[in-house]
């Protein structure tokens, strides 16, 4: 078994978003802390922490949303300097940790320990602070680059024994471990492998090599060579960043077709580029395990292709650009399957995502979109669009406490924009809201944009609604009304700095 090396720079996303360790700071993804900065953890906070739970710990603490774009364009120029001044070939699990054989370079620079320390030192000239760590698998090592440990060859098994199961990165499996009294890895470990498969299945037996300090995947893989290589020819030469995104995510979504039809997936990913100025290529691998959908392989892409725009790669004018974007899978293997719809359904999940990425791929990353219900005050505002693939990165609780909500019955129509509207008293005279929420006249007609006017049979209101007013760029104070009129109609009406809006109609 070979030795491995990982390369871990201590909170990426945090580094990325150039805020110092001194402040109170947490990247978060899906409504979860993905990093934070030393003052965070000082405070309390912890990754994988829910959002409002870190909050409550820490009431200073600043909240950024994760731009997985940002961190691949940042990681990639200190991978390049590695990669030319230390070591040959390396692979980025994600970005801000790095894997790559240890053996011949150890070999060159003297020793695991040289190595290292070389490492850490081409690191800490980019700027950027780092931890090594070497054990036989990628997963060992990347767990002792936490702490910068040496784990002894033969050694992995002991070292991961201690740790949680919930390492392994099997949130039900580790629950159901647990209950059965299996709390550390070394407790999974011990267990016959027989037995874990035919008890748990596939995903637990790769997750058992793993707790035994062995490759999750046996050594039998095929090797990756040019079967199921994807690519796309450019003529003339594209340097467009988003057509390179949308062609990339053609690419993914053809690659995954490919394995799925020979019931293989891959452990790594080559993205390659051949320039229209050199006629040389640049490349970058990507660790893959059949985890990455194809929408993830096009924003790491785009992060890498805007990374080499930014060094000054690609050239520029007319003799610049790519002439040929390549996807080239490594490390084949067999696919553990995953579980079809019930009773028959024609679309299964799967084939749903692949046909949200291809018209993506086609016409936008906003082409395709899913409605998220959420907290918030008036209807449009609990009604989010999220393009499809994306975590919902403003999660708000439907319940509230939401001052000010409207309540039911909530219209059955609600405009996407609210739409212009006027609404005068019996002598055509604007009706407006007092700062005592007094209307100063009855009102007698209403015109909506698109609808006409129509004349005021009842109305309900005014009630208001106070938000942020201690941010004085961001307060807003405005009332709601609903009016219904002689030709049937029923409204929902808003005023905003004197301005009156139709935001929703009932029946």
């Amino acid at each position: 078994m070979g030795r491995v090396l990982s390369l871990w720079v201590p909170d990426w996303p945090i580094a990325v978003a150039g805020f110092s360790d001194d402040l109170p700071i947490a990247v978060v993804s899906g409504g979860s802390v993905l990093a934070c900065s030393a003052a965070a953890r000082r405070a309390g906070v912890r990754r994988r922490m829910r959002q409002r739970v870190a909050q409550s710990r820490c009431p200073q603490l600043q909240i950024i949303d994760r731009d997985l774009e940002a961190e691949v364009r940042g990681f990639e120029p200190l991978v390049r300097r590695l990669e030319t001044h230390v070591l040959p070939h390396l692979e980025v699990i994600r970005p801000g940790l790095l894997a790559a054989p240890a053996r011949g370079p150890s070999r060159y620079w003297g020793g695991e320990t040289h190595l290292a320390d070389r490492l850490c030192a081409a690191t800490a000239e980019a700027g950027h602070r780092a931890e090594v760590g070497l054990a036989d698998t990628v997963f060992a090592a990347a767990l002792a680059a936490r702490t910068g440990l040496n784990v002894p060859a033969g050694a992995t098994a002991a070292f991961l024994a201690p740790y949680p199961v919930g390492v392994l990165g099997l949130p039900r499996l580790s629950e159901l471990l647990q209950r059965l009294g299996l709390s550390t890895v070394g407790a999974f470990a011990a267990l016959p492998a027989d037995s874990v498969i035919a008890r748990f299945g596939a995903p637990a037996a790769a997750a058992h090599r793993t707790a035994r300090g062995l490759e999750a995947r046996p050594l039998t893989v095929r090797p990756g060579g040019e079967e199921h290589v994807v690519a796309r020819a450019f003529e003339p030469a594209e340097i467009h960043i988003e057509r390179l995104t949308f062609a990339a995510k053609a690419l993914a979504d053809q690659l995954h077709e490919d394995l799925s039809a020979a019931a293989a997936v891959c452990a790594r990913v080559e993205v390659r580029a051949d320039l229209a100025h050199t006629g040389k290529s640049l490349s970058r691998i990507f660790r893959h395990e059949g985890r990455l959908s194809a929408l993830a392989v096009a924003e790491r892409v785009r992060g890498l292709v805007q990374a080499w725009a930014d060094a000054g790669a690609l050239g520029t004018g007319e003799d610049g650009g790519i002439t040929r974007l390549v996807l080239r899978p490594e490390g084949l293997g067999p696919a553990a399957g995953r579980q079809q719809a019930l009773f028959g359904e024609a679309l299964t999940p799967l084939e749903v995502e692949r046909a949200a990425a291809r018209v993506q791929a086609l016409l936008g990353h906003q082409a395709v979109t899913r409605v998220e219900i959420g907290g918030g005050r008036g209807p449009v505002e609990q009604i989010r669009r999220i393009p499809y693939g994306d975590d919902d990165t403003r999660q708000r609780p439907p319940a509230g406490p939401w001052p000010g909500q409207l309540p039911a019955p909530h219209p059955a129509t609600v405009f996407p924009m609210p739409l212009s509207a006027t609404l005068t008293d019996i002598h055509g005279a604007r009706v407006e809201v007092s700062a005592r929420l007094l209307l100063p006249a009855p009102p007698s007609m209403l015109g909506v944009e698109g609808y006409g006017e129509a004349r005021v049979t009842g109305w309900a209101g005014p009630w208001p609604v106070v938000e942020q007013w201690w941010e004085p760029g961001q307060a807003r104070r405005i009332a709601r009304m609903q009016v219904t009129t002689s030709d049937g109609r029923a409204w929902l009406l808003v005023i905003d700095e004197s301005r009156w809006a139709a935001e929703g109609l009932y029946g």
